[in-house]
């Protein structure tokens, strides 16, 4: 067999794969009963504690995903083996928690030993499993048939298609969960602070300007030269430029200045004032407004600005918003 034959041999086999794994998860979407899934959606919405999950092996990663997701998404959800369960974790679950239980033959011994405990705690449990006539779908108030007629394993043994059904259950309830509750795209962004989505919806023009002393302010009567020293000196490419009370009367940029200099007399240059040089009616910001919006206002727009007045409601300067501030933070 030559190489390119065998390449397509692989290609071909993967693909059928796939094909496998899901349509086991549309058998599985036609599988479930309607019932089942309304009232683990109930206990799963009405949970007042944590939703705790638990599964040996190749189940047990995917009841760890499932809660991580959960827990991401506005439902409060923990992983707990069981084994540790059976040695004192335990502890950990209350009357107010909901239990989801995986085991695809539903006969997983440590799993069954847990069941008594979580009975003693008025746990109402919820069974994802491949054995609906199984001890653990017989003893679990809810069931959810995640039975396969077949793996992906060439041996029919080793976990795929079973445990790829269980986790599109879980991901499938986990989105219906963000639904009733109405979790938003700004509630999923305070979970996830370090992320790019996270950030665009919760950095504001407040945390990344240059206000107090670090804002540069010149009154409008001020030199060239002190221009000059005021942007060198704060560093910024830029001086807001105020009157006596503070209000916003222009901007001045490094590139003001260099376009100054090149149109103007060499005997006028010792006379040009700040209000000469300014940019007057600056496009402006308040400190209020995100960071990304910031960056947009900023980018999208024929000439690029990389400095940007911030103001108050009064129109009283209280920064500066650079755009290398705005990328430097990751946005």
């Amino acid at each position: 067999m030559t190489q390119a034959v065998m390449q397509e041999s692989y290609h071909s086999n993967v693909c059928e794969l796939l094909k496998l794994e899901a349509a086991a998860i549309l058998r599985a979407a036609d599988r479930l009963n309607p019932q089942q899934i309304d009232r683990a959606v109930e206990l799963l919405a009405g949970c007042t504690g944590k939703v705790v999950f638990s599964g040996i092996g190749k189940s047990g990663i995917v009841a760890r995903k499932i809660a991580s997701t959960l827990t991401s998404v506005g439902t409060a959800a923990v992983f707990l083996h069981p084994s540790d369960a059976l040695h004192g974790d335990l502890g950990i679950v209350s009357g107010e928690d909901v239990a989801v239980l995986l085991s695809n033959s539903g006969e997983t011994d440590e799993i069954l030993a847990m069941l008594p405990y979580m009975k003693r705690r008025t746990v109402p449990m919820i069974a994802i499993v491949g054995n609906t006539g199984s001890s653990l779908a017989r003893q679990a108030e809810v069931v959810l048939d995640a039975s396969v007629d077949q793996e992906a394993c060439p041996l029919n043994l080793a976990p795929t298609a079973s445990t790829t059904v269980a986790l599109a259950i879980g991901d499938a309830l986990a989105m219906t969960l963000m639904q009733v509750k109405r979790f938003s795209r700004e509630e999923y962004a305070l979970n996830h602070p370090a992320g790019r989505l996270g950030k665009r919806l919760t950095i504001r023009v407040a945390d990344l300007m240059h206000r107090g002393e670090a804002n540069p302010v010149i009154a409008p009567d001020s030199s060239w030269l002190e221009v000059i020293t005021a942007i060198s000196r704060f560093g910024l490419g830029a001086v807001n430029v105020t009157d006596g009370s503070g209000l916003l009367l222009g901007l001045i940029t490094d590139g003001d200045l260099r376009r100054a200099m090149q149109t103007c007399k060499p005997a006028e240059i010792e006379n040009l004032r700040a209000d000469a040089l300014m940019t007057k009616r600056p496009i402006v910001i308040s400190e209020k407004t995100l960071a990304y919006d910031a960056l947009k206002l900023m980018e999208d727009r024929p000439s690029q600005i990389a400095v940007l007045p911030v103001v108050d409601d009064q129109h009283r300067s209280v920064g500066l918003l650079r755009l290398h501030d705005i990328v430097r933070f990751g946005l």
